[in-house]
């Protein structure tokens, strides 16, 4: 690692044609740090995820993960130096099982030849079963062990939640990017997101950068808030500080902090 921080945004910015999506944003994010991402509809928070992911290339700036520049790398390469997300909109493989999509998760991970499988040799079965192993144990963290052998189309939309994290976590990530996690969640699944976030957090030894619009769970687990608004950084701070900032009220509210009578 690169002066003690995993990921370092400098100066990022994006464009989209005449649009600037992003504006000159910085972020460093050290190890086991949990790194809130917030900002009304629209302000660019999801795109940030996509140039640290490599979905999109930014337009000016420099991102590095450990001290490697990623600018030309794909996203599985990216993933390799120990970065994973979960995505706003749920992306899983519905047809097929609960314990595959985990699997896929780890793919990075086990490695054997094309022949291997072909011929289901001893190579083959040992990595296929250390895989297996892994990837229920994940399930069983997240109470999903009994739904292994089922489709994960079939799963419920707050498991299908959980399921999407215990994939990213199988490709082994030194930091966990979570896009809108409790979204679509009741306020009883939200709070024992919460709980879970932090466990995984404690267990894996992770760094987690996490968009949410739910404040009660940001302001609840984050020790560090980084605000932006149409693209620019607007506030940084504690979750105290950030509650009490003027810009960040009118961004929210849409009005001075004075007519909000905040």
């Amino acid at each position: 690692m690169a002066n003690g921080t995993l990921l370092e945004a400098h100066h990022v910015t994006i464009r989209f044609g005449g649009l600037t999506a992003v504006s000159d944003f910085n972020l460093a994010i050290g190890p086991h740090e949990l790194v809130g991402l917030i900002g009304p509809n629209g302000a660019g928070k999801t795109t940030i995820f996509n140039m640290l992911t490599g979905v999109y290339k930014p337009t000016e700036g420099d991102i590095t993960i450990g001290g490697t520049p990623t600018r030309e790398m794909k996203p599985y390469q990216i993933t390799s130096l120990g970065i994973a997300r979960t995505f706003q909109n749920i992306r899983l493989f519905k047809e097929l099982t609960v314990l595959d999509n985990v699997k896929i998760g780890g793919h990075i991970h086990y490695k054997y030849a094309g022949t291997s499988a072909v011929l289901h040799t001893n190579h083959f079965r040992l990595i296929e079963d250390e895989a297996e192993e892994e990837a229920m144990a994940l399930l069983e963290l997240f109470g999903l062990a009994s739904r292994a052998q089922g489709l994960a189309k079939n799963l419920p939309y707050g498991d299908q939640r959980r399921l999407e994290i215990a994939r990213a976590l199988a490709a082994r990530p030194k930091l966990l990017l979570l896009d809108e996690p409790a979204a679509g969640l009741n306020t009883g699944e939200t709070l024992r997101l919460m709980e879970k976030i932090r466990e995984i957090r404690e267990k894996f030894d992770l760094a987690i950068l996490l968009i949410e619009h739910n404040m009660e769970l940001v302001m609840g687990i984050c020790k560090r808030i980084i605000v932006i608004n149409f693209g620019k950084t607007i506030a940084e701070g504690t979750p105290d500080q950030v509650r009490a900032d003027k810009r960040v009220v009118e961004a929210y509210l849409g009005e001075p902090a004075e007519a909000a009578g905040l």
